[in-house]
């Protein structure tokens, strides 16, 4: 894999860290292209992060009326 794959994904991780995420998980995979006129190499991230969000009833008073939920 190549310094400028690694620095693409680094500088990925740190846009999204930038706008508030947790990162969990990242993977990088790094193949030639699929296209016949291209040589060049091709690489794609998958990133997983999480972010959690404030709840709009913090008070947790009971009168959430989602039968899904354990009280």
């Amino acid at each position: 894999m190549d310094r400028e794959m690694l620095a693409d994904q680094q500088r990925l991780v740190e846009l999204v860290e930038e706008e508030g995420w947790d990162v969990t998980d990242l993977e990088i995979s790094a193949y030639d292209s699929p296209w016949s006129d291209e040589d060049n190499p091709e690489a794609t991230v998958t990133i997983t992060a999480r972010k959690p969000y404030e709840s709009e009833d913090e008070g947790g008073d009971g009168d959430d009326e989602n039968p899904f939920r354990v009280n």
